[in-house]
């Protein structure tokens, strides 16, 4: 064989080394990507609920909800639909399919999404419950936005002197829960609470070595078409330091308070 022979099967075995070799490495670098792509992609549901309107007359709601975000898809296959119907209540879900699970994302930030539900039928009066967890109802609400319903319900007891009521209303005030109230004065307008936290770690009885000590706040309250607004906080016996702010408290209320036991 000749030399020159010799050097274009080489050019030519050369040549298709190369071309194999770069199909195989385009072929591996697929196969590599796809099942990760696949497996990073996780059924979930909002991280939060920002609000529910009507739309199309009351037969549809749009839901506004946060999802995760980031520089790759971060969110897809979004879908609001209607679970079921019970009670005067429309349950409804709202699901997405997400890569946030997956630390090598970057799905780290939130946007605002719109899913849309369609109800078949006009809401009315009935309640929505999203998700198995927010409740929002038309009683009160402006529309065609839905109001949120708190931890009292949809529909918050009127300002009572009952126990359920000075529940609500503690309920409504900026302290921890797991709170204990006694009552110190009710009429149709004014409601006076002393409210006691306990602190310290979580243990057993006194008797037992633990020990622990609370927190106790003296609250008044007016009443209010949705329940007990709170007002202020003073813990003075007698009327003469809650009339520095609050002179309209009746004296009848405030002229048997103790000094307040803070504990």
């Amino acid at each position: 064989m000749g030399m020159g022979q010799w050097g274009i099967r080489m050019v030519v075995l050369g040549t298709a080394l190369a071309f194999l070799a770069g199909c195989g490495s385009k072929t591996v670098e697929t196969v590599e990507e796809a099942p990760g792509a696949e497996s990073a992609w996780t059924l979930a549901a909002p991280i939060r609920i920002d609000g529910v309107r009507t739309a199309d007359g009351g037969r549809s709601l749009v839901v506004d909800a946060e999802v995760p975000d980031g520089p790759r898809d971060c969110v897809r296959g979004l879908r609001g639909e209607l679970d079921t119907v019970e009670h005067g209540t429309m349950y409804v879900r709202v699901t997405f399919e997400t890569r946030s699970l997956d630390r090598d994302s970057g799905c780290t930030g939130t946007r605002r999404v719109e899913a849309t539900v369609k109800l078949g039928e006009p809401l009315n009066s009935r309640k929505v419950m999203v998700n198995s967890r927010d409740v929002y109802t038309t009683a009160g609400a402006t529309p065609p936005a839905l109001r949120q319903c708190g931890e009292n319900g949809c529909d918050p007891t009127p300002p009572r002197c009952t126990s359920a009521s000075y529940q609500q209303a503690v309920n409504d005030t900026d302290i921890p829960k797991h709170t204990s109230w006694e009552e110190r004065g009710c009429d149709d307008t004014w409601l006076v609470l002393d409210l006691s936290t306990r602190m310290g770690p979580v243990c057993g009885d006194a008797g037992d070595g633990c020990s622990s000590s609370g927190v106790s706040q003296r609250w008044f309250y007016r009443a209010e078409a949705p329940g007990w607004r709170p007002v202020t906080t003073n813990g003075d016996a007698g009327c003469a330091g809650i009339h520095k702010v609050l002179p309209e408290l009746p004296a009848r209320l405030c002229a048997s308070l103790p000094r307040l036991d803070r504990g």
